[in-house]
């Protein structure tokens, strides 16, 4: 876990305690390590904040230190000249009402977590494939000549439309954790929350293939293979990208970016008998972006893209939202009704229907 930054060499009270709240959501709470990472981030940043108000302790924490901070979390700059935005904001005042509600469990005198109201955040609107756009982009798969990242490829795809997982959920899969037959399986997603998922008959089918061809001893569902040398492919893939607004030039600069990418994160694979590490999310986003640019997607996509197309197909096909929420492992229905873009059909069906009829 990376240190907190200070000023001084001495830990204050208040650091104290974050360090214990820490380690209850590691030992009592099982929360994830990246949940504890980004707890640890915010905390820091309110404790070397609370500290230049002269706040060492729980007991001097009020409302008007939590109205500066906010204020101060307003107002920072980045290096880009950017402000964090709305949703940042809250995460780190999310995670300060997280450390106070521990600090009331444990009978520390400090602020009530109750009396730090969170702003509305604007509502989101998700970006998702249409039909003809997912069929583009799983037809680009076919660029790629060489056999093994092609089966893979379209079988991540595949999974990642037919499921709705998030990209850590995928990178995490498991040969044997695949039922092909039943054409579901477990995983195990945010909160360490276990749910049930189905595959499509074209998911389970592109995954047959593809393990079929596998001749390694790893566990991992998805690995790298070596695409080195495959030249013609980026040829075909800035031909066909020519369409969008985006130069030849470009295209085939931002495919040379991210293939140099891939191969020094030891994507490749070149010995077949030796166990290896399945494919990390970052280098799956990579793939999704690889093909959005030979399909001539202009939309921003990422592996997340083909989640909300996921829900989004669902919905327009006559899924309730609560089956919606049940199955990408939305803990709060709240969540799920970022698709109001899809349930508020009916109210469009209704306006063509009767609208200036006279």
């Amino acid at each position: 876990m990376e240190e907190t930054k200070t000023t001084t060499s001495k830990t204050s009270p208040l650091s104290t305690y974050i360090i214990d709240f820490l380690e209850y959501c590691e030992l009592t709470k099982n929360q994830s390590r990246n949940t504890i990472l980004a707890y640890h981030r915010y905390l820091s940043k309110f404790s070397n904040f609370a500290r230049t108000l002269g706040v060492k302790e729980p007991k001097n924490i009020n409302l008007e230190v939590v109205k500066k901070y906010r204020l101060y979390l307003n107002r920072l700059i980045d290096d880009k000249g950017n402000s964090l935005k709305l949703i940042t904001q809250n995460y780190h005042l999310i995670a300060l009402r997280a450390f106070l509600k521990y600090l009331a469990k444990q009978d520390v005198e400090t602020l009530s977590p109750e009396k730090i109201e969170l702003p509305k955040n604007p509502e989101r609107q998700v970006e998702f494939l249409e039909a003809d756009e997912l069929q583009r982009l799983f037809e680009a798969v076919k660029t790629e000549k060489n056999e093994l990242p092609r089966l893979r490829d379209i079988a991540i795809m595949q999974t990642l439309f037919s499921t709705g997982l998030r990209v850590s959920e995928v990178a995490s899969l498991r040969r044997d954790s695949i039922n092909l037959d039943r054409r579901e399986f477990t995983v195990r997603g945010k909160g360490s929350k276990l749910r049930l998922v189905f595959l499509s008959p074209e998911a389970a089918e592109a995954i047959k293939k593809y393990l079929e061809k596998r001749k390694d001893n790893s566990k991992a569902l998805f690995l790298g293979h070596s695409t080195i040398g495959q030249t013609k492919e980026k040829k075909e893939g800035a031909d066909a990208a020519s369409k969008t607004a985006k130069t030849e030039r470009q295209i085939k600069a931002e495919q040379k970016k991210i293939e140099k990418e891939m191969q020094s994160q030891d994507f490749a694979n070149r010995n077949s008998n030796k166990i290896v590490a399945g494919l990390t999310p970052r280098q799956i986003q990579r793939i999704i972006k690889k093909y959005c640019l030979i399909a001539g997607i202009v939309k921003k996509v990422s592996p997340h893209t083909l989640r909300h197309s996921f829900a989004t197909d669902l919905l327009q096909n006559g899924a309730d939202i609560r089956s919606v929420q049940t199955l990408l492992g939305h803990a709060s229905i709240t969540t799920t009704q970022i698709y109001t873009h899809v349930t508020n059909q009916g109210l469009r069906d209704i306006h063509k229907k009767f609208h200036n009829k006279k």
